[in-house]
Formats: structure tokens, sequence, C-alpha cells
């Protein structure tokens, strides 16, 4: 087996099962699992009938570059979101969702020859996907520490100037897993001008952008900064995902835009990839992309979550309020994040996720150490008793 397969650490929920082998949670309270942004609110019935209406597309095998009809309906909504006019036929990628195609870029584009480009930025704490998109492509992972202290950003001072030329591709997450930050348009700026330097491409995740709390302000995106600034979309690609807009995890189903140059590069790695888009989940995919009224109803879901939940906990957790996404980044009392994951657990029967397991020691610091991630996916009702439950835990 290759043999990049060793680096790769356990998976944060893999490392969360063997934290509670030892535990028998009380069975007197129904479990309350916080621990994983996978969204609980219901699949949308029209997505799921546009999904039956599909399905004679079985018969067919599938183009990789998807149908025309996704494709211009994913160019018509970028273009309602970002206010940017794309070309469907060259600057957009349907995709199996987000994950797969943050993975496979990587693989597509890093130059792991002796002398090539070997390095990949990304922030710390991170989606673990990048990391192992960058291990398994050949490259070396360089990790930038988002903490409270640097307003969780991306600190760019802290790569050694020597490195940058060494640098494939950066990561950015925005609005952020796990800290829920949006990057400003100065934040934009800066990368864009250090991508136009050092010749990096950048990798802009934004699968959290259509959950954020005042209706009519959304995150500030990739290619609205670009845009903004009056540059193109030279070495930027940007991925988005119905998995967390629609609720439709299990649909696997999102989108990769940008670059022309970069995306007629990664269509071709894909087509040899075998990673065409099933014409059930393209149809689906097309329903979801043209109706923004379900995706409202989303966003007040989690608002009302939030409004209801922080208060709760601003007396025993310290965080800060998120910019978008659904995630509560909360420093735990005694700094013991693993022993806070399974004291709770054990005691109250809430999972949540440790911070130190969604980051990686660098510079002698493990940035998530101290911090657990509280998703709030679950119903208000559950949200709420939880909430409550981590008082009584703390009490």
């Amino acid at each position: 087996m290759n043999p990049r397969l060793d680096q790769l650490q356990p998976y944060p929920f893999q490392r969360l099962r063997a934290l509670f082998a030892d535990v028998a949670p009380d069975p007197s309270l129904k479990p309350i699992n916080l621990s994983i942004g996978e969204p609980k609110h219901p699949t949308p019935s029209f997505i799921k009938d546009a999904l039956i209406a599909g399905l004679d597309g079985l018969s067919s095998y599938p183009v990789t570059q998807g149908s025309d009809a996704l494709r211009e309906t994913i160019a018509a909504w970028v273009g309602r979101r970002y206010g940017v006019a794309l070309d469907p036929a060259s600057e957009i990628l349907p995709v199996n969702g987000s994950r797969e195609a943050l993975f496979a870029f990587a693989q597509a584009s890093v130059d792991s020859s002796r002398h090539g480009r070997r390095v990949v930025l990304s922030p710390n704490p991170f989606y673990q996907i990048y990391e192992g998109a960058a291990l398994l492509a050949g490259a070396r992972p360089f990790f930038l520490n988002t903490t409270p202290d640097n307003g969780f950003r991306m600190d760019w001072s802290r790569v050694p100037d020597d490195l940058w030329e060494q640098v494939n591709l950066v990561y950015v997450c925005s609005p952020g897993n796990p800290t829920g930050k949006v990057m400003t348009l100065d934040d934009w700026r800066e990368i864009f001008e250090l991508s136009d330097r050092h010749g990096f491409v950048i990798c802009a995740d934004e699968c959290y952008s259509e959950i954020y709390f005042e209706e009519g302000a959304p995150p500030l995106g990739a290619l609205t900064a670009a845009h903004r600034l009056g540059r193109s979309f030279r070495n930027l690609v940007v991925f988005n995902s119905l998995s967390k807009r629609s609720n439709v995890p299990g649909l696997r189903s999102g989108f990769v835009a940008g670059d022309a140059a970069l995306m007629k590069a990664f269509l071709l790695y894909r087509t040899y990839h075998g990673s065409a888009m099933g014409p059930a989940v393209q149809v689906a995919s097309t329903a979801a992309w043209n109706d923004e009224s379900h995706v409202v109803e989303n966003r007040r879901q989690y608002a009302t979550k939030f409004a209801a939940v922080m208060p709760l906990l601003a007396p025993v957790l310290e965080f800060q309020a998120p910019d978008a996404a659904f995630y509560l980044w909360a420093k735990v009392p005694g700094g013991d994040d693993a022993a806070f994951a399974h004291g709770l657990y054990e005691k109250r029967h809430v999972t949540v996720l440790p911070g130190s397991f969604l980051a990686r020691d660098a510079g002698m610091e493990n940035p998530g150490r101290g911090f657990v991630r509280i998703a709030l996916v679950d119903g208000e009702a559950q949200c709420i008793e939880a909430a409550h439950r981590i008082v009584d835990f703390l009490s």
C-alpha cells in the first residue's frame, strides 16, 4: 500500500470513539450528539421528489462535467449570491460534495517532483481533509494557528520568507470551521496579493456560506471579494456544497468554481478519477440550487437556536458568537478539552468534540487545546436541553 497512508492521523471521530471507550453514560438520559457537523433539519420534500423524478437517468453513464442544466443553474445561483458572472462551460464543475473535491484538487495540482512546489498551507484548527489531501499528494502541510489572540485569522507573517516559493496550495475556510470566523475584504486582499507574488493557488472552502444570522447580510465570499477588488479569478478556486445549505448531506452534491485554466486541468483529472455525479443527484441538485425559500427557513432555525443557547452557556463557557456557520467554539474551564468531553458524555450523555482533535501541534502549541466544538445541528429543544445539561455538569 501507499506508504503515505501511514502519515495520516486518526480522524477526530475515531479519536472520540476511543476517548469514550470506557464510558457508560447515564441510560436515563436521552443521548444528544453535538459533535459532528451533520445537519439534522429535515430534507425538503421537493428535493426528494426531484431525486425520484430523475431515476430514469440511472440507465445512462453521466458525463464528468455534469449536465448543462446543472452547471447553468449553479452559475445563475452564483450570480444571485455573489454578484459575479461565471461561464458554466469553463468555470463551474459539479462534484460529489465539497469534501471529495477538496481532497481531489490537491492530488491533481501538487507538484510532488523533487524540485516541485510541495507545501500546502492551512489554518489550525482545520478540517482534517486539508491535511490528508496534502500528505497523500506528497506535500508537506504547514499550519497557521488561528487563536483568540489573532482574531481567529490566518497570520501570514508566520510563514518564513524562504517557504513561500515552495507553497503550492493554500486552503482557507470562510465561514471557518470550527470558529465561525468570516474573512473580510482586507483579508482577501492580503491573500490575493500573496498569491500574485508567489504563484500559489487559493482553495476557498465555503461550505458554510449559507448559514448566517442576519437575513440579507450574507458572508463575503472569495468570488465577490475578487470582483470588488477588480481582479480576475486567476489562481482561485471556490468549493461549495448543498449539504449544509439544503440539509442533504447524504446527497453528496456540491461544486467547484473559479479559474478556467485550473478547472480545465481538474476536469481532466476527474475524467480519469471516475467521479461523475449520478444523473438523479444532478436533477435533485438542480432543484435545490433553484430554490431559496427553504434556505431562508433553515437559517431562521439556526438563528433561533443560537439565540436560545448562547445566553444559557455564557455564564459557564467562554466563547465568541460566530460570524456564521453552526458551531460554538467554546473555551472550557480547566483547559482540558478531552477531559471535559469525556465527563460531559459520562455524566450528562451529551457529546461535543474536543478542540485538540481538530488541530495539530504547531510551534509547541495545539491551538485547539482547551476548546470544544459544539455543533447546534439538532432540534431546538434538544440543543436547549443540551445547554442545560452542560450548565448542570459545570455546576
